[in-house]
Formats: structure tokens, C-alpha cells, sequence
């Protein structure tokens, strides 16, 4: 049995997630992987410079081997070969001479190998195409790339690039955007050692639709994904928040104080955690129709109980004034001092059995002895008399037949338990007799049996015996000597042990009755 919580219980102050809705918080919960998964569309950038870079790369060696090929060629040589390639290779190829002047033009020479896409009719999705380019190079920062306008002055002081190529000497390659988006490489190299240039055009559009391509594959799959994600987590939210909401809405009730026109949902068909909240939720609701159906009971006990002996204190106190005869009075103040001693011993039975419940809650269980707790009972009350009267002399007899009985419970509380057993075997049992006590264990419960030899417990009545303020005595018992919260208080204390207390017949046969107190085995 585990013990009760013994320190205050702290609450757990809620996280991020739980200063939301629980249908908010499962939402953000699916979706954020998701929403983490659409950040491909970023590396997709990444990816594209990648791709330009080899682009870059290949521009180059492009025009130097182009270079090096019409370097001391024939003119119709080299148009010839401006023609082939740039045909073989998708570029326009233009060379000019030692003066900067175009004389030769791969597109003026033969059909154009490309054509720079017209975006005055582009359809929606290109136009989103375009826009969600510039939104990723927005949000990732990308450099700045100018757009690619065709000089209208064809010389070589028009090109940047060959500007840079005659004065240096070297090779060149610039980066340019169409107006659709697309990357547009050029590339310069000087042709031989006369001053002419060689400029090399190329309109990079399959980077551009391989990149669009992969992001439109990637954007429908994380938005099916969302989609599906969303559905099951509104499903999930609502197989969850629904119940929750009507178990919020019947304990707000009850805590309203309507708890008699709720019914708290048990959700049967439902065996995850959320049935058994509700499950457990009903249970207390219950528990709490019980406790104050008890609390109203016993009120109305207390109030009963103490009328009696409040009414005879009065009747006796009011008539002493009136009375003369000295041994009436005596009589009469000898009935007032017995209605308070009533009422004393009543207010503390009503004290310490309401207080049980509570005390039990806060109590600290220790492993206990029930054979060594009964034998030290039984010894202490050795050479006296047992009933409260002092006129019985009764004997106990205790058998534990060698068995362990170890329990955990609260020593006090046990020994209260035990003194009840006796006391109520004693006021039973005719004079000289014997009490029997005996204590076993099957492993699982130990078990405490008082009998006595009195005259029994009607099988109809045995339940009765356990209610507060329930004393039917034997006619050698004084009037209210007992407030009848004896047996009551020993089964409320053996309850929260999670133990039992039932009254049965003698197991021999014989006229008696026997109090059967069982508490889980401490192993």
C-alpha cells in the first residue's frame, strides 16, 4: 500500500505550449515539423547558386578553349566555328576586333541558338514563379544581380566584361537576370595576341526550371503534408478537447454546488488516459455526493445525541431551585453531573471521528506489528478489569499462530482500533469469560478476530452495528456510558487503511459474536 502524500503539493508552473489551447498547442505541435520541412525551399536557393557557380565555371573554360580555337583562323574559319558551337552549346558568340567593332555574330550568321522569353503573356503560375523567387532571395539576403540588357551600340566598350578582358588580358564572366528570372552568363576572352575579343552569351534557363521544378514538387508535398496534418490534428484536438470540455463544464457545476443535477460522463468506450480521467472524475464526483451526504447525516446525529442529555441537564438544572428535599437534590445533581460527563464524552467522540479523515490524509504510514501492537494492548490492560464499570473480569486469550503481521498504518490510529474490538467483546461478554483474539496472515491480509461469549449480532443487524450513534447495551450497562461512535470510528480508521471491519457469528458455533478486522500484508 503506498503511503499518502505527506508534503504540500506543488503546482507545475506550464510551458510555452501550455499557456495556449490545447487545440492551438496540437496544431503548432504537427505543423512545426512541417513548417521546419518547408525550409527546403531555402536550401532550393543554395542549390541554385551551386548550379550557377559550375555554370560560372564552365563559361570560362568555354570561351578560353572557344578563344584559343579561332586564335590565328581564317575569317570564314571562324565564323564557321562561332557558328557550330554556339549552336552545339545553346550561346549567342559575337568576336570583335582590335577596335572594339562587332564583325562577326553567331545569331546574324545563322538561326539563333536561344530566345529570351517574352513575360508580357505569362500565365499565373510563372507570374508566381517569379514572385516566390524574389521572396526566397529576399528572406535569404541573396546579392543583388543586374539585369541583362542588350546594348544597343554593338562594340566592346558597351560590355563590361570585354572591357575588362582587353584591359587585363584575362578571361571574364558576369551574372545577369532576365527579365523572367532566369540567370544570363557571359563570358570574355581575348582571341589571340591582335586585340580581338570573343564574347559568349547563354541564357541558363533549365537552372531556373529545375530549381522551380524541384521547389513546386517540394511546395505541393509540404502542402498535402500541412493539409493531412491539419485534418488529423483538428481530429485529434477534438477527440480530446470535446471530452475535456464536458468534464470541465460537469465539475464547474458541481463546483457550483449543482453536483445533485450532474452527471458526470464516464466515457466507457474509451480506454486511454481520457476515459480514465473521467472515470476517476465521476468516482470522486461521487465520493463527494457520499461525504456530504455523511457530513448532513452525522449533523443531524450530533444534533439529535446531544439534545437528549442537553434536555434531561436542563430539566434537572431548572428543577433544583424549586426542590427542598435534600436527597432529591442530591438525586438531581447527581443526574446533572452525569448529563455533562455525557456530553463531554460525546463531544470528544464527535471530535476525534471527524477528525479521522482528515488526520489519515496527512499521516505518515510506518511498518507496524499488528501481533506485537495487540500483545502490548492486551498487556497493559492485565490485573484490571476490561468493561468501563469495573465490575467484569474477563480474560483474554491472544493466538497469532506464529504467523508475521506486518502491516503499514498509523500506530495511534490501530491501537484506537484494537481498544474499540476489546472494549465493545468486554461490555458483551458475561463475567469471568474469556475474550478469544486471534491474528492470521494468507499473504495478502492480515486478519484480527475478537470474539466474545455474549449474546450474539442478529444477521440482520450485523451492518447496523457500525453506524454512528447506533448502542443497543446490555441491561448491566449505565445509560449513556457509550456514545455509539465506537465501532463507527474503528471501521472509518480501518477504511483508511484500506482495510475492512465486518461483525460475523463465532466460527465454532457457539453464542457470541466475533469483529473481523482485515488490513493488507506489508511484505
Amino acid at each position: 500500500m503506498a503511503e499518502p502524500q505527506t508534503g504540500p503539493i506543488t503546482e507545475e508552473k506550464p510551458g510555452f505550449i501550455g499557456r495556449f489551447s490545447l487545440t492551438a498547442s496540437i496544431l503548432v505541435v504537427n505543423i512545426l515539423p512541417l513548417a521546419l520541412l518547408s525550409g527546403g525551399l531555402f536550401y532550393l536557393d543554395t542549390y541554385r547558386t551551386q548550379l550557377i557557380d559550375e555554370r560560372f565555371k564552365l563559361a570560362r573554360i568555354e570561351a578560353q578553349i572557344t578563344a584559343e580555337a579561332l586564335a590565328g583562323a581564317s575569317k570564314e574559319r571562324q565564323e564557321a566555328l562561332l557558328v557550330q558551337i554556339g549552336l552545339e552549346q545553346g550561346m549567342r558568340m559575337r568576336m570583335f576586333d582590335a577596335e572594339g567593332l562587332l564583325w562577326a555574330d553567331s545569331f546574324a550568321l545563322a538561326e539563333p541558338a536561344f530566345e529570351f522569353e517574352d513575360i508580357s503573356d505569362d500565365e499565373w503560375d510563372q507570374q508566381l514563379a517569379r514572385w516566390l523567387d524574389d521572396a526566397i532571395s529576399a528572406i535569404v539576403r541573396a546579392q543583388a544581380v543586374p539585369n541583362y540588357v542588350e546594348p544597343e551600340a554593338q562594340t566592346a566598350d558597351a560590355f563590361p566584361e570585354l572591357v575588362d578582358a582587353r584591359e587585363q588580358g584575362l578571361s571574364q564572366v558576369r551574372l545577369y537576370h532576365w527579365r523572367d528570372g532566369s540567370p544570363v552568363i557571359t563570358a570574355a576572352a581575348p582571341v589571340g595576341l591582335n586585340g580581338a575579343t570573343l564574347l559568349t552569351v547563354r541564357n541558363a534557363v533549365d537552372i531556373t526550371e529545375s530549381v522551380r521544378t524541384a521547389r513546386t514538387a517540394l511546395i505541393v508535398a509540404v502542402l498535402a503534408v500541412l493539409f493531412a496534418s491539419a485534418l488529423l490534428s483538428l481530429y485529434l484536438a477534438r477527440t480530446i478537447v470535446s471530452p475535456l470540455q464536458l468534464l470541465a463544464s460537469a465539475a464547474q457545476k458541481v463546483r457550483q454546488g449543482r453536483e445533485r443535477d450532474v452527471e458526470v460522463p464516464r466515457l466507457p468506450e474509451r480506454n486511454d488516459e481520457i476515459g480514465q480521467l473521467a472515470r476517476s472524475v465521476s468516482d470522486m464526483t461521487s465520493a463527494l455526493r457520499q461525504r456530504i451526504d455523511a457530513v448532513d447525516s452525522f449533523a443531524a446525529d450530533v444534533a439529535h445525541e446531544i439534545k437528549n442529555p442537553l434536555a434531561s441537564l436542563r430539566s434537572a438544572v431548572e428543577s433544583l431551585p424549586k426542590v427542598k428535599d435534600a436527597d432529591l437534590r442530591r438525586e438531581l445533581e447527581q443526574i446533572a453531573t452525569h448529563d455533562v460527563r455525557r456530553i463531554d464524552r460525546l463531544v470528544s467522540e464527535i471530535s476525534d471521528a471527524s477528525r479521522i479523515d482528515s488526520e489519515m490524509s496527512r499521516a505518515t504510514l510506518e511498518r507496524i506489528d499488528l501481533s506485537d501492537l495487540v500483545r502490548a494492548i492486551i498487556g497493559n490492560r492485565t490485573n484490571r478489569t476490561i468493561s468501563r464499570d469495573q465490575r467484569h473480569n474477563q480474560r483474554i486469550e491472544l493466538d497469532t499462530r506464529g504467523f508475521s503481521a506486518m502491516v503499514l498504518g498509523v500506530g495511534a490510529r490501530l491501537e484506537r482500533v484494537v481498544e474499540n474490538l476489546l472494549d465493545n467483546a468486554a461490555s458483551f461478554s458475561p463475567p469471568q469469560a474469556t475474550i478469544e483474539v486471534m491474528i492470521d496472515n494468507d499473504g495478502e491480509c492480515v486478519t484480527l478476530t475478537v470474539c466474545d461469549f455474549g449474546p450474539g449480532i442478529p444477521e440482520d443487524s450485523r451492518e447496523k452495528v457500525f453506524t454512528r450513534f447506533h448502542s443497543i447495551r446490555p441491561d448491566a450497562e449505565d445509560f449513556g456510558n457509550h456514545s455509539g461512535l465506537g465501532l463507527a470510528i474503528a471501521r472509518t480508521i480501518a477504511e483508511a487503511h484500506d482495510g475492512t471491519l465486518i461483525a460475523k457469528e463465532r466460527p465454532d458455533g457457539a453464542m457470541g459474536a466475533c469483529l473481523q478486522l482485515q488490513l493488507p500484508a506489508d511484505v
